[in-house]
């Protein structure tokens, strides 16, 4: 499936910013639920709102505070699409 340009640069910016041991899995595992997000849409091509929600949805607890960060560093704007959801960002 196709990306939005800038959505794939801000995904790469952040994925290289996470540990080593955990890139390869994290970029799977959000490029396929990022997907699955799109095509819930109905779109053709993933979005920001598509990322973001793959990570909320699969980052597990203990990694949350790093993901907020990194979606901050990357350029990411979380809060747009209501996200966090109820919990502490910090």
């Amino acid at each position: 499936m196709d990306w939005d340009n800038l959505v794939k640069d801000k995904f790469q910016k952040m994925i290289i910013k996470i540990p080593l041991f955990h890139r390869r899995i994290t970029e799977e595992a959000v490029n396929k639920r990022a997907q699955e997000n799109a095509l819930a849409r109905k779109s053709t091509k993933i979005e920001e709102v598509d990322v973001i929600t793959a990570f909320f949805s699969d980052v597990p607890s203990p990694f949350y505070s790093m993901m907020i960060r990194l979606l901050e560093q990357a350029g990411f704007d979380y809060r747009r699409y209501g996200f966090p959801k109820g919990e502490k960002t910090r």
